[in-house]
């Protein structure tokens, strides 16, 4: 008789319920995920050789940056056809914002110059840090984590300030998350000081997405970022042209002066008043 046990399909791991019973949290990451912009403007003979080359140059950038043993270390790795992401030990984020950044611009530089004229090749670069698994497989590092890190790499203010700037000057735009921000940067663990980063309202079109976030820019050619006009921080209030004895006091009602048989004094009087009856005054 045959045994047809090890032949039969496994059923489907139950997925366990939020919210029932207490558990370990999975390992906390750091999270870097980049792209190429406008991937999908490019001709499509393109598309495999830019797909390949960005693991490369991110890559190339950890070993000019002597950080190689994150690439070697590198948690749930995966292509995202027009980008890359990993995870990584935390605790070398400050290391990833700086030096790792300003080399990748470097590394785009070098690599835009020898490509003869062809379209530079320009990178988004995510940031974050969370408790995410890792399987092994390719089922790894999946959570609300990784899904914020790509929401960040497709927001409006990273996407924007990189269309802003130069193409052959800019080929680098970060986002970091407010958490991988106080955590790293505004704790004093990297070697980039705050005022080297400005905050953002991090939104991403159709997506039920806002987090407070952080732009860097490694070599900005150019404002580093604007609100677009109608959100809350470009609504700035009007400045006051109307004189104040004008205008509709908030606090009461509108001032007004009046003496029709009398002097108004507005300012301080020095030595003695006097007025006139009407019908003098009117001779």
């Amino acid at each position: 008789m045959r045994e047809f046990d090890s032949e039969l399909p496994r059923h489907p791991q139950q997925v366990t319920g939020p919210y029932t019973r207490s558990r370990p949290l999975p390992p906390y990451r750091g999270i870097l995920a980049v792209d190429a912009k406008d991937f999908t403007g490019r001709p499509a003979i393109e598309h495999e050789a830019v797909s390949r080359v960005v693991p490369e140059l991110i890559r190339t950038a950890l070993v000019k940056a002597e950080l190689s043993d994150l690439w070697y270390d590198r948690t749930f790795p995966a292509s995202t056809g027009d980008g890359y992401v990993f995870g990584f030990d935390p605790t070398r984020m400050p290391f990833v914002i700086h030096p790792l950044l300003l080399t990748l611009q470097d590394v785009l530089t070098d690599f835009n110059v020898l490509s003869h004229g062809a379209v530079p090749l320009r990178f988004r670069v995510s940031l974050h840090v969370g408790p995410l698994p890792d399987t092994g497989d390719e089922f790894g590092g999946n959570g609300t984590a990784r899904n914020d890190t790509h929401r960040l790499l497709d927001s409006r203010p990273v996407k924007a300030v990189l269309a802003a700037h130069k193409e052959n000057v800019t080929h680098v735009a970060a986002i970091l998350s407010d958490r991988c921000y106080e955590d790293a940067v505004a704790s004093g663990y990297t070697g980039r000081h705050p005022d080297h980063f400005v905050e953002v309202a991090a939104t991403v079109e159709g997506k039920p997405f806002s987090q407070r976030a952080w732009l860097y820019v490694p070599q900005p050619s150019g404002r580093l970022y604007e609100e677009p006009s109608g959100t809350a921080a470009a609504q700035e209030p009007a400045r006051e042209t109307t004189h104040p004895l004008d205008r509709e006091d908030t606090q009461g009602p509108r001032i007004r002066n009046s003496a029709p048989n009398g002097n108004i004094n507005t300012g301080t009087l020095h030595g003695g008043q006097r007025v006139a009856p009407a019908d003098r005054r009117n001779r």
